[in-house]
């Protein structure tokens, strides 16, 4: 059934949702030419460039200066985007202030990371590929790590133990594949 919502349960990470096709085919492929036609470039991490093209819209983290700054408005095309997802993963779509378009070329991946403190709950739609969502956090004897496999077209919500004591990653992979992430804004 199309965005049926149900929590994850192997491997049962407290606060992961996720919501196979949550957006048709059809969709997907309008949003990932929407997201290529979008003001696209490497993303910026002080002075390093990913191999991931992006843009932000709302609010985004700029990394040079450690703090939030503003983005462009989201376009009208994503708002309507928002406000469909959100109720799929139990969320208030005008909480969504933050959108982050990103297109994995083939050898792009995105390293091990945790959203940024200045945000909130984080919703992630996957386009194009199905891709492994890799999650780990530290224990006293290293690292526990879990692997959730994101089918295309899934939407994935991150709150509570997952969103904060785990960091989060996908590997590259040979294939071209989209993603869309809405995030709140903490106070």
């Amino acid at each position: 059934m199309q965005g049926e919502l149900f929590q994850v349960e192997e491997p049962a990470v407290a606060g992961l949702l996720l919501v196979p096709d949550s957006v048709t085919p059809a969709q997907e492929a309008e949003l990932a030419a929407r997201i290529d036609a979008a003001p696209l470039e490497p993303f910026q991490f002080g002075q390093w460039r990913g191999k991931r093209m992006t843009t932000h819209y709302g609010r985004a983290y700029d990394f040079s200066r450690h703090r939030l700054d503003d983005a462009p408005p989201m376009p009208e095309w994503l708002e309507r985007v928002r406000d469909r997802i959100a109720p799929l993963a139990g969320m208030d779509p005008a909480q969504f202030q933050a959108a982050l378009l990103i297109r994995y070329d083939p050898g792009a991946g995105i390293g091990w990371h945790r959203d940024r403190p200045q945000y909130g709950e984080v919703l992630g739609l996957s386009l194009g590929a199905p891709a492994v969502f890799r999650l780990r956090r530290r224990t006293e004897t290293g690292f526990e790590r879990r692997n959730v496999n994101l089918p295309a077209r899934s939407l994935y919500r991150l709150s509570g133990e997952v969103r904060w004591d785990w960091e989060h990653s996908i590997v590259p992979m040979d294939v071209r594949r989209w993603s869309i992430t809405f995030r709140t804004l903490r106070a």
